[in-house]
């Protein structure tokens, strides 16, 4: 089996036209949004409720994203504190004459989570 089918992705997505920045890639913003969604998915499912980014670490593009790219979006939790915890993302494509995948960029998001009032609640451990 290919290393690409091996582990699975929060997220895996195809960009459109409409993501393409004006150097004819896509744009890095819509690519930070996937990824500030998928590592949410990943927070909430971890705290078993809503949290919000409250930063983001050590973004890092290495590639650009071209049209018809398969894009996937891998999450890990790295830390959890008190209210917060720190989702590490991968994102990597596989080109339409490429079957190699490719980490095109990475960053560490940090989260709280939310109680009912929208405030900061403890992380139960």
């Amino acid at each position: 089996m290919k290393e690409i089918y091996k582990r699975q992705p929060t997220i895996r997505t195809l960009p459109k036209r409409s993501n393409i920045n004006s150097n004819g890639h896509i744009f890095g913003g819509w690519i930070l949004s996937q990824m500030d969604s998928a590592a949410g998915i990943e927070a909430m499912r971890r705290v078993k409720g809503p949290v919000a980014t409250v930063a983001i670490e050590a973004m890092k593009f290495y590639a650009p994203v071209s049209i018809g790219d398969w894009m996937s979006v891998y999450t890990d939790i790295t830390k959890v504190g008190k209210t917060s915890l720190t989702v590490h993302i991968e994102v990597t494509v596989v080109s339409r004459d490429n079957e190699e995948e490719t980490v095109v960029t990475e960053g560490d998001f940090i989260f709280v989570a939310l109680d009912k009032n929208h405030r900061p609640k403890v992380i139960d451990q």
